[in-house]
């Protein structure tokens, strides 16, 4: 029996053979961009919103050098590079008021609700908190989203952005594995994207099961799962972009 491979864009004549589980899809450079989720030091950075929240920041080191290493790939293959922001106004209007469930569930807020000395401090644009880590500076030709929510495809331009460059496929790395990552991978499902998640290049928040059971979500019933060195390997056997 032939190996199962997935084709978002067939009859593409440039694409690359991903092995993923539960199985292989190919990538076409022009119509694959890669997803990086909320890669600030809200969410990366000792001092940021998850450290002061209580969550463990340790891991994001080895994340962020993952990252790089897809983003070098994705790039000399021609690949469209999406950097995605999560936060609000400076005044936290988009962040709703007691009648959003967001004023709520929020950890950012409730941190700020009850550590005064902390208003303002997370999330805000134009904030350090808000701000991409210094390793993972957007370079000419990539985008930046910004997004008020878990899901990247609530309330922004990241629908309207992808379908005018024809994306179909989105590679998913990023924070947090189980909240931004997988909501937005999961509505871009429900939108027709075919989602990829790389899980050795995105961190979770919680114990490790919580990524466990992402993974196994997107396996089983929203995409596709693989690895930074199988995106590397794979595209890497592209012709560079001219």
């Amino acid at each position: 029996m032939s190996e199962i491979i997935v084709d978002p864009s067939p009859g593409s004549h440039s694409s690359a053979v991903l092995p993923a589980r539960p199985e292989a899809i190919r990538l076409d450079p022009a119509t694959t961009a890669v997803i990086v989720v909320d890669m600030q030091n809200a969410y990366a950075s000792k001092g940021g919103y998850v450290d002061e929240a209580g969550f463990d920041v340790g891991p994001a080191a080895a994340t962020i050098g993952h990252i790089a290493e897809v983003l070098d790939t994705a790039r000399a293959a021609g690949m469209t590079v999406v950097f995605l922001q999560n936060g609000w106004d400076a005044d936290y209007v988009e962040a709703g008021t007691p009648l959003s469930p967001n004023f709520h569930k929020s950890n950012a807020l409730k941190t700020m609700r009850r550590r005064p000395e902390l208003s303002g401090k997370f999330l805000a644009r134009g904030g350090w908190d808000y701000e991409l880590v210094d390793a993972l500076t957007p370079k000419d030709g990539d985008l930046r989203v910004h997004k008020p929510r878990y899901s990247a495809f609530f309330n922004s331009q990241l629908d309207s952005v992808l379908r005018a460059r024809g994306i179909r496929t989105l590679v998913f790395t990023g924070i947090a594995t189980n909240v931004c990552v997988e909501s937005t991978l999961r509505d871009g499902f429900h939108l027709e994207y075919f989602g990829v998640l790389l899980e050795d290049a995105t961190h979770h928040l919680g114990p490790d099961f919580i990524k466990e059971a992402t993974a196994y979500n997107v396996e089983k019933f929203f995409g596709w799962v693989s690895t930074v060195a199988d995106f590397r390997t794979a595209v890497s056997q592209l012709p560079p972009k001219e």
